[in-house]
């Protein structure tokens, strides 16, 4: 891991607040942030580097060994920006979400279709194997995207099976976490446990997503490893997938009210031209073009030392 000044930390505390900004937005994933500013593999890598191993260089080598080996301070600054992003934006993008969101979602969609290119052309060699495993991967997100909702369910071993599948949905790029937890019918039961501070479920769920994300991190390192073209196209094939599920100009067709919070769990996507009310084309087309840009700016910057 390499050594940083107090700048380059704060540059990677602003990429961990553009992940948390993505987290919160449903249908987004902070891993595809993770991947276009280029911490993708050394947040992995850290991750992964969790095991017994680390707890037995702090006992052998003492607190500095130890806090090197995880690459502690790169773990600090980005998830401390994750945290004062989710904790700052996420009533404003709610709000966005309700009273803008033809403008939020073609932000958006213009940056996750830059993000195809961008992870894209990180693949080195393209055969039909490569091109399956992108088709694959294309196809496993948009037939999540699609998948209708399961009803809730409150038992405990299925919510930590939840916590884990959800967190590994969020370090992929492409699929979102709270995405997922709506699908498997765990949203609106792990919500109330946050309001009602149900500490059973908060911790149950919270265990899961720590043995989820100690133990995908392995087989996305092994991947990158081992395969990396393949993993690369599978990733691409995920953001490519998730587009379906952020294109703007959607129809309501049933939502459900969870706590505070309006989930809509049946649309379909329209023509903007088929849109009832105002289409907001023009406004959608800048901000979508601002999006795509944006990527190939934070691509500049992660390539800056």
């Amino acid at each position: 891991m390499e050594d940083r000044n107090f700048f380059q930390y704060a540059i990677i505390t602003l990429k961990g607040m553009a992940m948390g900004a993505a987290d919160v937005v449903p249908g987004v994933s902070g891993g595809t942030i993770a991947f276009i500013s280029g911490i993708y593999e050394e947040l992995i890598t850290s991750i992964n580097n969790v095991d017994v191993s680390l707890f037995k260089t702090l006992g052998k080598d003492g607190l500095p060994a130890f806090w090197k080996k995880l690459n502690g301070s790169f773990l600090v600054a980005l998830f401390l920006g994750i945290a004062i992003s989710v904790l700052s934006l996420a009533k404003l993008i709610s709000w966005l979400l309700i009273t803008q969101p033809i403008l939020v979602w073609s932000f958006f969609f213009g940056l996750v279709v830059a993000s195809v290119f961008f992870v894209g052309k990180s693949i080195e060699t393209w055969n039909w194997k490569i091109i399956g495993m992108l088709i694959l991967g294309t196809a496993t997100a948009y037939f999540v995207t699609v998948l209708p909702p399961s009803h809730s369910v409150e038992s405990l071993p299925y919510l930590f099976l939840c916590g884990a599948m959800a967190i590994c949905a969020m370090i992929l790029p492409g699929i979102s976490g709270a995405f997922i937890l709506v699908l498997l019918g765990s949203y609106k039961t792990i919500l109330d446990a946050v309001h009602e501070r149900d500490i059973k479920i908060i911790i149950t769920v919270g265990v899961g997503a720590i043995f989820g994300l100690l133990s995908f991190s392995k087989l996305l390192k092994w991947m990158f490893n081992h395969h990396k073209n393949m993993t690369l196209a599978v990733l691409t094939g995920f953001i490519m997938g998730s587009l379906n599920k952020i294109w703007p100009w959607k129809k309501v067709l049933e939502t459900k009210t969870f706590a505070d919070k309006i989930i809509t769990i049946k649309e379909s996507n329209i023509s903007p031209f088929a849109f009832e009310g105002d289409n907001q084309l023009m406004f959608a087309l800048l901000l979508a073009i601002l999006g795509f840009s944006l990527i190939f700016v934070l691509e500049k910057i992660a390539s800056k030392k």
